[in-house]
């Protein structure tokens, strides 16, 4: 081992806790500074001290307290040169002292989510003045940490793009003095949608992370979770709400089925169903239970979710209904037409009606800008032209697939169905 060896350690630890603590800590900030950029800013400067002290003292028992009242501490100092700072600093004072006195945590009880934290920062962050594509990536670098580049990737747009729109989109809150509040009622479906797509999307990011060394980050899954049930409490009519969450719940069922022995990816044809989380599955099916019952137009949540039902229901990949899966995806292309599900209808139609006809799907998709760097795509043709017995243009497509991705797991899948296409055993 060498000197530098528990250095790196300790810094891969204090990254591990920033990806976990950053979205509460911002968030509680923002609360006390009504700013969501100063708040960030602040948070970021709890991180540098612990970059700085941790090393030397080691991370604390309770990282996320620790940083949160350093963050709170550097909020004074800022307070201090503003007209209100006696009564900004007397409530961080309360907040302080309520906190060491062992105040319960926004979960404690299902009817204080209207005080939480988290949540009022996702609709100050999804604000009707900022433009959508704004909301959605200041929200999912605020709550779910995630960098620009990997907010980039869920989008499939440019890297700069994503850091102009973050920047501009906190500019533009300060600017415009947006109170870091709930919405009111008659404001709250205007800015539903933005909050949907937020939430899945860091959903997403957990269930098959982009980039780094993990297939999941099961944290960020869980925070989606969590927001989502919120979010059902809000707004108990609103279909598309049961229907995100009973999606993330039966996605979320599989985390454990989605991971091999050392670490390795397994996709859903493979899984051991055995291995899903049987509760998660039931939640999930009574929340799109919850969307139909509620009725009218089902949007492109309710219809994920009955498509994951579809798979949740099934004993085995064999007895899974293709054909009204290949159904929902048609419905779902027209209602929120885009690449990424043209694809996912060419692989169910694949399964439904044959590889030639899932192939001809994903065959016309190649020329499609938005997914030039998408891996998947040449992933599923090359599950396609195995199934087709071309096994050399397989080979070529899963070798295009594994150059694309960020994620190290992904990776390895790619080259060793790769692999397989050469020893004539293509690995699943």
């Amino acid at each position: 081992m060498t000197a530098a060896d528990p250095l790196r350690a300790t810094h891969r630890a204090i990254e591990a806790v920033w990806r976990i603590e950053a979205a509460r800590v911002i968030a509680g900030l923002a609360r006390l500074v009504r700013d969501v950029g100063l708040a960030e800013e602040l948070a970021q400067d709890a991180l540098v001290v612990a970059l700085e002290q941790w090393p030397k003292s080691g991370v604390p028992d309770n990282p996320g307290s620790w940083l949160m009242a350093t963050a709170k501490h550097r909020a004074i100092d800022v307070l201090r040169r503003q007209t209100r700072y006696a009564q900004k600093l007397e409530e961080i004072g309360r907040d302080l002292d309520v906190r060491q006195q062992g105040e319960p945590g926004p979960d404690a009880a299902a009817g204080e989510y209207i005080g939480d934290d988290l949540l009022r920062l996702v609709f100050t962050a999804c604000h009707p003045v900022l433009p959508t594509e704004s909301r959605v990536a200041l929200t999912l670098r605020l709550l779910g940490g995630l960098t620009t580049e990997e907010i980039a990737r869920a989008f499939l747009v440019a890297e700069p793009t994503v850091a102009q729109r973050i920047v501009r989109a906190k500019r533009r809150l300060a600017a415009q003095k947006v109170e870091f509040e709930l919405p009111a009622p008659h404001e709250l479906a205007d800015r539903l949608a933005s909050v949907l797509e937020v939430i899945y999307l860091i959903f997403n990011e957990g269930y098959a992370a982009t980039a780094g060394d993990d297939w999941t980050r099961p944290a960020l899954c869980q925070e989606a979770l969590r927001l989502g049930r919120i979010l059902a409490g809000l707004a108990p009519a609103e279909p598309e709400v049961y229907g995100l969450v009973g999606l993330m719940e039966i996605q979320a069922s599989r985390l454990r089925a989605r991971i091999g022995p050392v670490g390795e990816p397994v996709l859903l044809l493979d899984q051991d169903r055995r291995l899903w989380d049987r509760l998660l599955v039931r939640r999930g099916l009574e929340a799109i239970d919850r969307a139909e019952a509620l009725g009218g137009r089902f949007g492109p949540y309710a219809l994920q979710g009955a498509i994951a039902a579809c798979h949740a229901r099934a004993a085995s990949a064999d007895a899974t209904d293709w054909e009204r899966i290949a159904a929902l995806y048609r419905v779902l292309a027209h209602v929120s037409p885009s690449p990424v599900v043209e694809l996912n209808r060419a692989v169910a139609v694949g399964m439904a009606a044959g590889p030639a006809e899932g192939l001809a799907i994903a065959d016309a998709l190649v020329s499609e800008p938005a997914l030039a760097a998408y891996p998947h795509l040449p992933a599923v043709r090359g599950d396609l032209l195995v199934r087709l017995g071309r096994p050399e243009e397989a080979r070529r497509e899963f070798e295009r697939a594994a150059a694309l991705t960020r994620n190290e797991r992904e990776r390895a899948l790619f080259l060793g169905r790769a692999a397989g296409c050469e020893n004539g055993t293509p690995a699943g």
